[in-house]
């Protein structure tokens, strides 16, 4: 092993390390195969320690044709118009009818490369995650001529995708993004979704925008330097608020942060909206600020498709027809939702209220072209470098040579 390898292994393996110290879940690893029609392989908690796929059940529905921001959705009494779809012009892939069939020279270049007759394994998510698992239940992966393999486990994904343990998965950017830059064997090959979490407070507090925030303590569940801090980081800094002087972000659990905020020991917490979704609607939280709100379209993105880098250089026809894939089945997700989560609920993609599930699948625009999501993730890397959250790279251009490596030319 080189050691270049051997350093990503190390940082996987401390990332891991420091997640389960400070009392976050773990990316679930690539250790078991499974097929995604299996019935114990949903989960109860999503790759960075929230609840990610719906549990409110019964509960009332307001949906809106017109898109609210955070805070004037929240006043208005109609909380749910924040997953109203705002229109975006070239954020959409365009898959959904694509003839994936290989062609003669395509099926010629898969003979040649490594991965040829052999599984590719993707890691088995469900909510947001889904969309991998939905290429295969439709088929498609079948139509593009490639073989795959659902994995699940108890790990860390950055440690299953850098170390090869598994090939693909549905992955939130900001967990992976600074890894890549620490040499871990990720990158991004496409987009997927746009954003599933928010920053809620008490419905009775007095915070009613990111600005009242200042000088208080926010939860950020997963920790420090994880995901969920990375992700409030930006959105505080989209609001001219510095996250490292202005407010004091803390570790609380997300089924510990009501309880904080109660005590007045947190002013408010980043939430996965599905897990709040219920205590919003019995009056219990409030949003003040979200991954879907207008102003944040620049770094809206929140999950990106995630693949082992050497496979991706070493495979390139394969891991077009892979993306092209999963672009369909997203697309399918996008553009025939009641479908689709009535086909995620009956797979345990998706739990609890129909409804529910069909208005923040929606608001999650599954399939995202190459030029918005690159877009989107430069913006997002040049936050990183500005407030310091990478480290040990200082050029933008270096950074997205490594994050983003798009399989498909569109």
């Amino acid at each position: 092993m080189n050691a270049k390898k051997i350093i990503a292994l190390l940082l996987a393996m401390a990332l891991v390390l420091s997640l389960a110290a400070c009392g976050a879940k773990a990316e679930p690893a690539a250790t078991e195969a499974a097929r995604p029609d299996a019935k114990d392989t949903a989960l109860t908690a999503d790759h960075n320690g929230q609840i990610s796929i719906g549990v409110a059940e019964d509960v009332e529905v307001n949906r809106s044709d017109v898109h609210l921001d955070a805070v004037e959705a929240s006043s208005s009494g109609n909380w749910e118009a924040m997953f109203t779809p705002f229109e975006v012009e070239g954020r959409a892939s365009d898959y959904l009818n694509f003839d994936l069939t290989p062609t003669a020279e395509e099926l010629e270049a898969m003979k040649a490369e490594p991965g040829y007759g052999k599984p590719i394994l993707y890691m088995m998510y469900d909510g947001c995650s889904s969309s991998t698992s939905v290429a295969e239940i439709n088929g498609y992966y079948e139509e593009a001529g490639i073989i795959v393999e659902g994995v699940k486990g108890s790990g860390s994904y950055v440690e299953a995708l850098g170390t090869g343990q598994a090939h693909v998965a549905i992955c939130h950017i900001a967990t992976n993004l600074v890894p890549i830059t620490n040499n871990v064997d990720i990158t991004f090959v496409g987009g997927a979704h746009l954003a599933c979490k928010s920053l809620y407070v008490l419905a009775d507090s007095p915070y009613h925008t990111t600005e009242d925030l200042k000088g208080t303590n926010i939860s950020v569940p997963n920790g420090i330097g994880a995901s969920d801090y990375n992700i409030t980081s930006l959105m505080l800094d989209d609001d001219g608020i510095d996250p490292k002087t202005d407010v004091n972000l803390v570790q609380v659990s997300a089924d510990a942060c009501v309880i904080a905020m109660e005590k007045g020991e947190i002013s408010g917490a980043l939430l996965s909206d599905v897990y709040a979704y219920g205590m919003v609607k019995e009056g219990k939280l409030r949003c003040v600020s979200s991954m879907l709100d207008s102003d944040y379209s620049e770094v809206s993105i929140c999950c990106a498709i995630s693949m082992n880098a050497t496979y991706v250089r070493e495979n390139p026809v394969h891991t077009k027809k892979l993306v092209q894939a999963i672009q369909k089945a997203s697309c399918y997700m996008r553009e025939n939702v009641e479908e689709a989560t009535d086909l995620m609920l009956a797979e345990s993609l998706n739990k609890g209220d129909r409804e529910m599930n069909i208005m923040i699948n929606d608001s999650q625009q599954f399939g995202l072209s190459n030029a918005f999501t690159e877009a989107n993730l430069r913006d997002i890397v040049s936050r990183y470098l500005r407030l310091g959250l990478i480290t040990n790279m200082d050029d933008l251009d270096e950074v997205m040579e490594l994050a983003w490596m798009p399989a498909l030319s569109e």
